[in-house]
């Protein structure tokens, strides 16, 4: 079956120039590998999000990998980057023969030249309405960038303030997202709450447990 997974690798690899160059400078194809989490980017051509081979998969990567084999593509979204650039992507989920997701191609599109077109038309014409704030996405390398982020998305409250129910419903949540697919992501994640390893191990554990049961406790 891992021969099978890298064949399929090996042969999407070209498709990736060819896609990029099909679109020219405002558009990023990037190939990923879901069973390397922190060094994901196997093949990458444009540069729209500024990562390189080897890099890590961003947040939307982390979600796809969590959901395991019942996720699916997810196409013509909006994202906005940390600098601001708004970004058209489509994730299209890579499956052996038994059906398991074991990576993603990925097309990444700048459309912020071609929104502010749109708003700018749409001003003229007095009809233009603003649109609705797309999510920030961050894309970077660094795959402990990435889960930093995603702990400071869900920190609304002190950890010291937070009862049981909403220690475990942060862990839960933090495991929806694909946080704990990374290597040492549960020593990072302790050492941002102030825990120790063994406390985020027994939350992450209780947490799976109240989720498969399907209740709180």
């Amino acid at each position: 079956m891992e021969a099978e997974r890298d064949a399929i690798i090996a042969a999407l690899t070209s498709v990736v120039d060819g896609i990029a160059a099909t679109f020219g400078p405002v558009c990023e194809v990037v190939l990923h590998d879901y069973r390397r989490p922190e060094n994901s980017v196997v093949a990458i051509a444009g540069s729209v999000t500024g990562r390189r081979v080897g890099g890590a998969m961003s947040e939307i990567g982390l979600r796809m990998v969590a959901r395991g084999d019942e996720a699916a593509d997810e196409l013509n979204y909006v994202t906005r980057t940390d600098a601001g650039r708004l970004v058209k992507s489509s994730t299209m989920l890579l499956r052996d023969s038994s059906g398991a997701v074991f990576g993603a191609l990925c097309v990444n599109v700048d459309v912020t030249a071609a929104s502010e077109v749109h708003a700018l038309l749409g001003a003229l014409a007095g009809t233009g309405t603003a649109p609705e704030e797309p999510p920030v996405t961050t894309f970077g390398d660094d795959i402990d960038s990435v889960v930093d982020v995603m702990l400071d998305a869900h920190r609304h409250q002190s950890w010291a303030l937070l009862d049981r129910t909403g220690r475990l419903d942060l862990f839960r949540s933090l495991d929806e997202r694909g946080v704990f697919a990374v290597r040492r992501a549960i020593e990072q994640v302790a050492g941002r709450l102030g825990i120790s390893r063994a406390s985020a191990y027994s939350y992450l554990s209780q947490s799976r447990k109240q989720a498969n049961t399907g209740g709180h406790s």
